[in-house]
């Protein structure tokens, strides 16, 4: 069809000459008068326009069709949007010292000099949009003292970013309080915090944490299977961990929190015989480089759950450190009472003091002595003397 107006086109343009030829010669009784004449040329010249732009479509080149990718090229895109959305990352914590410790006045024989590789964590993360995400940690533990070797799953859960005031995750994640801790104090490559080190909480369990904040107000909320992330086994009842900070500055925090439940040991064949309870309250400062905190705790029946006997736990720590530039000057003091009721003489005194610098960006050494004591006046000496290198990679 459009070669057949085309070819039309042509020819009326080519009569043209003829058609004014014959204007000329024949006069106004062949042709008509002048405006007959005038419409006529004005319908030539539309005709030649068209001839014009029929010609230019003729020329322009067609539209290629879509080629449908290979097999090979949707893997590539495939890995590509899988490397986008995911991040890999490693932080190690590791040291070579020289220990002294003794049981009631006899040397241990995990005294002497060695290499621990304390931890190794490997993480994996993944986006699937702007709101859905995972993360998988594993933790890698190596203690040269005894040869033990563990690796398990420190962290694996689902995240869902509903709204700046609530993150949620699904699985085994970040606990509300001592994470928060660790990140304020600042040495946890060196020595866990007062809860770790005492060992009334734990960093990371399974179940529905959600978190979030506004402004100079922070919360998280975990409700949990109790036994921590080394043992996801089912419990009669859920335990609740719970967390609130105040920020009036960037600088400073106030924190405070609780914690309520079984500890992953009320089962069907041995029922929990007592419930295990925490507060915990933390003030620290952060600025131009110095660092400045304190924490408190108090446990009941932590220990005692399953025995049944009501028994009380408490502690306090404090910490500072300065950052001069080349080298970062730390200290810490704990003191706790393990055991209130069941051996009110029971006293756990512990300090370490040291030198830190960074090697790289993400590698830091640090030279410190350290010294805990564990004691009832009667049967329990126990004493740890440590000093050497303590280092943490992270990447």
């Amino acid at each position: 069809m459009r070669t057949a107006t085309l070819a039309l086109a042509v020819a009326v343009t080519l009569g043209c000459p003829a058609v004014k030829a014959m204007a000329h010669t024949a006069g106004p009784q062949s042709i008509g008068n002048t405006e007959e004449l005038a419409r006529l040329q004005a319908q030539i010249a539309a005709l030649q326009v068209q001839v014009e732009q029929l010609a230019a479509r003729q020329q322009a080149p067609q539209a290629a069709t879509p080629k449908e990718p290979t097999d090979g090229e949707k893997r590539v895109a495939a890995l590509e949007k899988l490397v986008n959305r995911s991040r890999i990352g490693a932080t190690a914590f590791f040291d070579v010292t020289h220990r002294d410790n003794t049981r009631n006045g006899s040397r241990t024989d995990d005294s002497g000099i060695g290499f621990d590789v304390r931890r190794f964590y490997l993480s994996f993360d993944h986006a699937f949009d702007q709101r859905w995400s995972m993360n998988l940690t594993s933790d890698f533990k190596y203690i040269s003292s005894d040869g033990e070797t563990n690796l398990f799953v420190k962290k694996a859960y689902l995240q869902g970013k509903l709204s700046p005031l609530a993150t949620l995750r699904l699985g085994s994640a970040n606990m509300a309080w001592i994470p928060l801790v660790e990140d304020w104090y600042g040495y946890r490559f060196v020595e866990g915090t007062l809860v770790d080190r005492q060992r009334m909480g734990t960093s990371a369990d399974w179940g529905a944490h959600v978190h979030g904040g506004h402004g100079w107000i922070n919360y998280q909320v975990s409700v949990v299977n109790g036994a921590g992330y080394k043992n996801p086994s089912r419990s009669s009842q859920v335990d609740v961990e719970a967390r609130v900070g105040v920020q009036p500055t960037p600088g400073l925090i106030v924190a405070l929190g609780t914690y309520h439940g079984k500890l992953g040991s009320d089962t069907h064949a041995s029922p929990a015989l007592r419930s295990a309870r925490r507060g915990n309250a933390m003030v620290a400062w952060r600025h131009a480089g110095l660092r400045l905190g304190a924490e408190w705790f108090q446990a009941d029946n932590w220990k005692t759950v399953a025995r049944g006997d009501a028994d009380r736990a408490t502690g306090w720590s404090l910490w500072g450190s300065h950052d001069f530039g080349t080298v970062e000057a730390f200290a810490r003091y704990d003191r706790a009472r393990p055991s209130r009721r069941l051996d009110p003489a029971l006293t756990d005194s512990y300090w370490h003091a040291g030198l830190a610098m960074p090697l790289t960006k993400d590698i830091k050494l640090a030279f410190a002595c350290k010294q805990g004591r564990l004691r009832n006046g009667a049967s329990i000496d126990t004493r740890e003397r440590e000093c050497g290198v303590w280092g943490m990679a992270a990447y």
